[in-house]
Formats: C-alpha cells, sequence, structure tokens
C-alpha cells in the first residue's frame, strides 16, 4: 500500500495505544425495528490489492495491507481465497525463491517474512519501517526496498540470523522490481518517475527510462522485455531496455500497483488497489479482461445527506444513493489529490474527509464533490465535524485533544478538549450545541460547544468506533470490540443491541491505531441504517420496518 510519506509523521508520535454470506442472519438482528443486516455493496474481496506473484504451480497470488492476507485468485474463475490471514499475512509485495519458499512484506509492521514450502513461517528481516518489494535473483539471493517510510535497498539473509545489508539509499523511491536477463537489479523510482537499472553487489545505478508519471512496478517477459506500471495514469508500457524507448500497450485505470507475469502463457497480471481489481493482458495485443473487481476497496467511514452515503474507501472516495443502489466516484488515489481517506462528515454543502494515517483534512463541495481545501499537519486525525460557523472540530487521535480549526487557510488552531483517550467517532447534534465523542479506551462522551465541558455517557464499551445520532435522539454506536451496533440513549446511557456477531474486528497492529479500518454506521433519511465492516469489507444495511 502506497501510504504518503507524512505517514512517518504518525510513526513518530509513538502513540501509547498500542468469509462469509452477504446476509448475516436474521437471528443476529437482535432488536425490534430493524430488519437483519444485509450487505448491499460487497464484501470485497481484498480490502485493497497491492503485490501479485504466480508461483512454480501456476498459481496466481495477491497481498494486501489493510486486509493483512495474502490470497490466490483463479485466474479462470476470478474466485479470490485466503491463503495467510491476518497475523502473518499482511503483504504489499510477494515473490517465490528456491526451494518452494515464498516472501513477502508486511509494509506497516516492518517485516519481511518467509514461508518454507511445509507451510512454516518466520520473520527474516525486522525493524523496517514501510519495507515494500521485493525479488530473488538467479542465485536465490533475496533483496527488499524501503518506500515511503524510507528510501533504500536491502539484501536479506534468508536465515534471519544476521541483519540485512544496505546496498544504497537515497534513490527516490526504489519501488516494485525485477532482476533482469543480464542479472541487474531494474525498477522504478516513484519519486522521480524513472526506470532505473542497478548492480546489487557495487551499488551503481544507472537510468533506463525516464518520463513517466508514477511508475509503481515494472517485471520481465519469458522474452526478456521489460514491462512497466504507472499509478497515475493507468498504463501498461513496454520499455525498451537498450534505448528508453516506452511503447503503451494498455490504458487501464489509474491507481495501478503491481504486476505479475506468466512467462509460458505470455500473460501479464496487473492490480488496482481502487477497484480490488486484477485485470489479465495480453502483452502483444492488449487485449483486457478483468478477473475480479469491486465497486468498494475498503470502506471505511461514512457520512449520510438525503438519499447519499458518503463512503471514506481509503484508496477512493465514493457514493452510494440509497435509492437506486449505484456506487459513484468522486476521487480516486493517484488520478487526483485525495489522500487516503478513512473517516467521513458531511451537511447540506460540504463533505469533509480525514485519514489518521496521512495527517490529513480534507473538504469537498457536497453539490460538485470537488476538492475544495487539503489541511496537512494533523496528529493523527481519525474524525471531524463542521461547526456551525464553518469551523471544524478534529479529533486527534495521537494528542487525544480535540482541535478547533479555522481560517480560510485553516491554520488558525485551538485545542479546545484535551485529556481524551484514542478519540474516535464523532456525532454533532441538530441544533450543534453538542458533540458526541467515542474513545477507543471504552467511553462515551457528551461535549457542550458552548463551554467544552464534558459529560461521561458511558465508560464500559469494547472499542466504540463509528456514532451517529438517530432522528429520535439516540446515539447509535459501532462496538467492535464486541461485533455488535448499539443504540444508546445519551441522557442516561440506556442501550440495546440493535445486531450482534457482526463481521468486525481485523486484528489490531502494534503501533497503529487501534481502530484500524474504521467501522462506521449512519442513519439515512428514510431511518435505514448502513455500515461498514472490516472484517469482510463492504456496506451493509439494516432496513427500518414500518
Amino acid at each position: 500500500m502506497k501510504l504518503q510519506s507524512s505517514l512517518t509523521h504518525w510513526r513518530a508520535l509513538s502513540v501509547a495505544l498500542m468469509l462469509a454470506s452477504s446476509v448475516v442472519s436474521a437471528s443476529q438482528a437482535m432488536a425490534g425495528g430493524y430488519a437483519a443486516p444485509r450487505a448491499v455493496v460487497g464484501p470485497v474481496p481484498f480490502l485493497g490489492v497491492h503485490g501479485l506473484g504466480i508461483d512454480d504451480q501456476g498459481r496466481l497470488m495477491a497481498g494486501s495491507v489493510v486486509g493483512q492476507s495474502l490470497s490466490l485468485v483463479d485466474r479462470k474463475t476470478g474466485k479470490v481465497s485466503v491463503f495467510e490471514g491476518p497475523g502473518d499475512g499482511m503483504a504489499d509485495d510477494l515473490a517465490f525463491g528456491p526451494d518452494g519458499e515464498m516472501a513477502w512484506t508486511s509494509y506497516l509492521l516492518g517485516t519481511l517474512r518467509i514461508r518454507s514450502a511445509d507451510g512454516q513461517v518466520r520473520d527474516a528481516a525486522l525493524g523496517l519501517p514501510g519495507i515494500n518489494s521485493l525479488a530473488y535473483n538467479k542465485e536465490g539471493r533475496l533483496f527488499a526496498s524501503r518506500v515511503f517510510l524510507g528510501d533504500a535497498l536491502y539484501e536479506i539473509d534468508r536465515t534471519g540470523e544476521t541483519p540485512p545489508r544496505k546496498i544504497k539509499e537515497g534513490m527516490g523511491g526504489l519501488n516494485g522490481f525485477d532482476f533482469g536477463p543480464d542479472g541487474k537489479l531494474y525498477g522504478p523510482l516513484w519519486f522521480k518517475g524513472k526506470v532505473v537499472r542497478l548492480d546489487v553487489d557495487s551499488g551503481d545505478m544507472e537510468t533506463v527510462a525516464k518520463g513517466f508519471k508514477t511508475p509503481a512496478a515494472v517485471n520481465f517477459d519469458g522474452q526478456g522485455r521489460l514491462f512497466v506500471v504507472d499509478s497515475e495514469t493507468g498504463e501498461l508500457i513496454r520499455v525498451n531496455v537498450d534505448s528508453g524507448e516506452k511503447t503503451v500497450v494498455a490504458t487501464l485505470k489509474p491507481s495501478l500497483d503491481n504486476l505479475a507475469i506468466d512467462r509460458q502463457r505470455n500473460l501479464i497480471y496487473v492490480s488496482n488497489m481502487a477497484d480490488d481489481s486484477i485485470q489479465e493482458i495480453h502483452p502483444d495485443t492488449g487485449k483486457t479482461r478483468t478477473l475480479v473487481s469491486s465497486k468498494l476497496a475498503a470502506p471505511a467511514g461514512l457520512a449520510v445527506v438525503g438519499d447519499t452515503v458518503y463512503i471514506a474507501d481509503i484508496f477512493a472516495f465514493r457514493t452510494y444513493d440509497t435509492a437506486s443502489g449505484n456506487v459513484g466516484e468522486a476521487a480516486r488515489m493517484w488520478a487526483s489529490k485525495l489522500e487516503y481517506p478513512m473517516n467521513a462528515w458531511a451537511d447540506n454543502d460540504t463533505v469533509v474527509l480525514s485519514s489518521w494515517a496521512t495527517g490529513t483534512v480534507q473538504e469537498f463541495d457536497r453539490d460538485t464533490l470537488t476538492l475544495k481545501r487539503s489541511l496537512h499537519d494533523f496528529q493523527a486525525p481519525h474524525d471531524v465535524v463542521r461547526l456551525g460557523n464553518g469551523d471544524l472540530l478534529v479529533a486527534e487521535l495521537a494528542t487525544g485533544t480535540l482541535v478547533r480549526v479555522s481560517g480560510e487557510q485553516g491554520k488558525k488552531r485551538n485545542v479546545v478538549v484535551k485529556g481524551l483517550s484514542a478519540p474516535a467517532g464523532m456525532a454533532i447534534s441538530k441544533d450543534g450545541a453538542k458533540v458526541y465523542l467515542s474513545t477507543a479506551a471504552g467511553k462515551l462522551w457528551a461535549i457542550t460547544v458552548e463551554d467544552w465541558s464534558k459529560t461521561l455517557i458511558r465508560d464500559d464499551l469494547s472499542l466504540p468506533e463509528g456514532i451517529d445520532l438517530t432522528r429520535e435522539g439516540k446515539l447509535l454506536v459501532m462496538e467492535t470490540g464486541k461485533k455488535q451496533l448499539l443504540e444508546v440513549d445519551p441522557e442516561n446511557g440506556d442501550s440495546r443491541v440493535l445486531a450482534s456477531k457482526l463481521p468486525l474486528g481485523l486484528p489490531a497492529l502494534k503501533g497503529l491505531p487501534p481502530t484500524g479500518v474504521f467501522n462506521d454506521v449512519v442513519e439515512a433519511a428514510n431511518g435505514d441504517l448502513y455500515f461498514t465492516a472490516d472484517a469482510k469489507g463492504g456496506l451493509y444495511r439494516m432496513q427500518r420496518r414500518p
């Protein structure tokens, strides 16, 4: 996953927080008034798809960072099945080496893992935040690079007994690379728009081709031809390694991430993180076939106005029309200035997206869905609401504060509430007088905007995340720790379970927010409830009964 370099900012904070049917059975809809939860979009196949590889059995495998998984993809049917799940399975890139072993990079954990032929998984390298791409050379030596949270190339001891050997650093983002017939390493420089050739023993590097927008990965086919995917343009490009001449083979959608080549059948497979898609391309004709894709990639935070649900889809900003069921797209990563949206809030004229990973808050015009402004340098903004006068109120997970943001450029920032333990989701009353807040520590707060005093509603919840106010003035709460949706009376804290045994709760990752992929809930204009669920991915509805 290509989290922008501002994710370095997150790690420096040292925060002290250390596949099923689309229908949830009717017995799980615990409270009257609503039908059983049903997926209206999804479940999704990956929660964002990244690295690809084809093993010696001809099996296509795909990695996901957000989904913390390695999956098998049937090249005939497109069926996706988990090969290595959460815990060990997080993979940004993968490669196949000698003796039947398989290696992959756990980007957010800074770990390179190897799975032996007998299925045993071991850590071959630790402490490399942003470890991204990897490849074996013909001699079976293993190499890996750090990108975004570092910028270096290493040789990895496959046994894990000795530390990685740093070969070169400061290259410009050496991303998905491969070894050529000449034994040299070829790879793209993400930040410099180049493809380079590098000697892994001497560290000498030279430019092969330039003029790319955002080159993400390269691979050689069985004829020794080099192919490159450009994430920003969506192009699959063939490059002459002698002259640097470029030929566009196919133009796909932006947000391309990686590619793998079946050298026996002369077929190329390309991943797209914003569509959860893998496409098969014939390199000589450009003919393209989609194996798997999804209308949503990694749905997280939600907002709703009228008939439209606004979705922070991590790799895209999307909408869902509750009347027609249509999914729309406002922006996607690398085709726009979107910055990995993880939460959403909306009112009559503005949609606000926030991303703890990039420290960003972005405002969009609700009518045109065009970007109005991007505000940076927040300390892991987990949620945001817009106050009556247009100021923003940002919940900073890392500082445990609520920050009031004002001014045309959003540079005036005042801390109005302190001492919160991992603030998570927010909702605001219709009159704007009160803000309601959940914290990952299990608390629900009511905060009076006039003087910023706070009143505790509950302190015994298990990882409450997204919250919303119903038309009756009750709080909807995604209680992820207990895999259930609650309705809570904000006046006395009384609650009832609306749905239980929900597909919630990916494993928390050390050093990252305990909420991970945000599970959120909103009430639509017709009274139906919509929520996201990270363990399966997708958008779910609980229809309100008459």
